[in-house]
């Protein structure tokens, strides 16, 4: 199975992500969220794959989110505008980024990770 890892490098919960992948032996491409940021058309296929809320997509906890108001400016957003928003800056993207042939993960949990093994 070929897996895209997208990761800011200095994120610990990245770090811990990475570490995870390698003790369990998943083979993984690297790639760094910021310089490398995911274009509007990846985004839209990954959130197509993965079944989840486009809003899951987004690394609400981060200062460039709460910086540009997002929380209140997103309900009004359509889909598109907000796969155009992402795409402007890798720090507002939810990370890790898992993307698999048939899935999609957003943010390190262990438990959901288990899937990758088999």
């Amino acid at each position: 199975m070929s897996i895209l890892f997208l990761e800011y490098p200095k994120c610990s919960t990245c770090q811990k992500a990475k570490k995870w992948l390698e003790e369990n032996e998943i083979s993984f491409e690297d790639r760094h969220i910021v310089e490398q940021n995911p274009s509007a058309e990846e985004l839209k296929q990954w959130h197509q794959k993965s079944g989840m809320p486009l809003k899951r997509f987004f690394n609400t906890s981060g200062m460039l989110y709460r910086d540009l108001g997002l929380k209140d400016k997103l309900p009004t957003m359509t889909e598109e505008e907000q796969y155009q928003l992402l795409a402007t800056n890798g720090m507002l993207v939810k990370r890790p980024l898992i993307v698999g042939e048939d899935m999609v993960l957003a943010g390190f949990k262990p438990a959901e990770w288990e899937k990758l093994k088999s």
